[in-house]
């Protein structure tokens, strides 16, 4: 089997609701995400997506996925898809480092893998586990009142772990967090995710002032160091998330007892390849995750919740279905929400089936 033809789609996704990240660093009512069709001279064909969480958030923009495809493409063209770690390596050769432009070309490949031996991913992931996913609420900063209500929508949902972005004022954040623990009942759990906003000392301020037990807080300061050192002089469950971009730093992270949770996003990482060699590690060395997209459609949801499938619950933390926050679909099929909860899809592969009228017309073919 080979690689016969790359074909590439910008498509925009609009939000449902605008959304915001602390201190003025994002606000946007859109996703640009770039899907990709791969082809194969036995006609098996593999889909994948990239969408970054616009430009803002972490070393990698919207257009960055295209240029990059552009150069890895045609050095794919005549190989043969399912020989995945061949093809990553080739990746890696052509162009050094930018894991976010590879993840969708990878989740492509691991597409057809799936498709060609009938079997869904997340059987080729470590096999399918019995068991439902928990779906976390992605809750952009606001006043107190406006995230309450954004964790209202949350919960008529069925969702649970609400995951709501603070940051850039130590008052405010202080009253948001008293807010929130106070308003959800004891059976529901709050992270609260810095987005690298605080400096140490506004960290310790913050963490040290609230008791909920029920808190864990996500990247708290901008680089590993920061994060390690506050680690050290709080006591709240800290998840280590933008600085977690290679297996290694997983590594560090479990070494130095830096955090006691990550956030595994598949895009971030590289795709899926790299994305299971890091859940393997944190499975071993005890440490939970939230397995997910950087940002995307159904397509990318379902690589996503494959992944964590064959994830024990032990260590699976939630998942999250940016597809929610859309109005629009771009594939039948995938991981949906059932209540606060979901599973992979059982057809072989990624289990979708894009829509080609929203994909619309191809704006680049390499063949």
């Amino acid at each position: 089997m080979k690689i016969s033809k790359i074909t590439v789609y910008q498509v925009t996704l609009p939000l449902e609701h605008p959304y915001r990240l602390s201190g003025g660093r994002l606000y946007f009512d859109k996703l640009d995400s770039t899907i990709i069709a791969m082809d194969t001279d036995e006609g098996i064909r593999g889909w994948g997506e990239g969408c970054p969480w616009g430009s803002t958030y972490l070393p990698a923009f919207p257009r960055g996925v295209r240029a990059g495809i552009e150069e890895l493409a045609p050095q794919l063209i005549g190989l043969d898809p399912r020989r995945i770690d061949f093809i990553y390596r080739t990746m890696d050769t052509a162009l050094p480092g930018h894991p976010y432009i590879k993840s969708a070309l990878d989740m492509a490949c691991w597409d057809i893998l799936g498709k060609s031996t009938g079997l869904p991913l997340c059987e080729l992931f470590g096999g399918r586990l019995d068991q439902e996913i928990t779906i976390q609420n992605s809750v952009p900063t606001g006043t107190p009142e406006e995230m309450i209500e954004s964790i209202k929508r949350g919960q008529a949902k069925g969702e649970t772990i609400h995951t709501c972005k603070i940051g850039a004022d130590v008052a405010l954040d202080i009253e948001r967090i008293q807010a929130i623990g106070a308003y959800l009942p004891a059976n529901e759990t709050a992270t609260f995710d810095v987005n690298r906003a605080w400096l140490v000392d506004e960290g310790m301020r913050v963490m040290n002032s609230v008791k909920e037990p029920i808190l864990y807080f996500e990247q708290p300061c901008e680089t590993y160091e920061e994060c390690l050192q506050l680690r050290q002089l709080t006591y709240h469950p800290i998840i280590l998330d933008e600085c977690i971009q290679a297996y290694g730093h997983v590594v560090r992270a479990q070494a130095d007892r830096a955090c006691e949770a990550i956030g595994l996003k598949i895009g971030r990482v590289g795709g899926l390849t790299k994305a299971r060699r890091i859940r393997d590690f944190c499975v071993e060395t005890g440490i939970r995750m939230n397995i997910e997209v950087t940002g995307g459609s159904v397509i990318g949801d379902a690589g996503s919740v494959h992944l964590a499938q064959s994830t024990p619950l032990t260590h699976l933390r939630a998942t999250w279905l940016c597809h929610e926050m859309l109005t629009v679909d771009t594939a039948k099929g995938g991981p949906r929400n059932k209540g606060g909860k979901t599973s992979a899809p059982e057809a072989p592969g990624l289990g979708v089936e894009p829509i080609m009228d929203v994909l619309g017309e191809a704006i680049a073919v390499y063949q």
